[in-house]
């Protein structure tokens, strides 16, 4: 008897992946629980940053110290992008 070890996504999975469509951009309103999902993924990319460039300032090892800054650069990136999304400026220019 051979097991199959790769994953079957069932025919519920397969129909929600094709029906799944891409928002080319946020939506004016969202709900409270979106509001609380952006607020922590926005305090982890600054927690995240802020580590990193912590820890870059104590490296020793240039490689090390390059590395955490362009990953700290990475999360500040990401957060300018959150940020951006949920500024009241940015919304009612739209």
């Amino acid at each position: 008897m051979q097991m199959n070890t790769m994953y079957q996504p069932t025919q519920f999975q397969q129909n929600q992946f094709q029906q799944a469509q891409i928002i080319p951009e946020p939506p004016r309103v969202i709900s409270p629980k979106d509001h609380l999902y952006l607020q922590d993924a926005m305090s982890w990319e600054l927690t995240a940053m802020k580590k990193c460039f912590h820890f870059s300032r104590e490296a020793m090892d240039p490689e090390i110290k390059t590395a955490l800054d362009r990953t700290g650069q990475l999360h500040m990136n990401h957060y300018l992008r959150l940020l951006n999304h949920v500024n009241p400026a940015n919304i009612a220019n739209r």
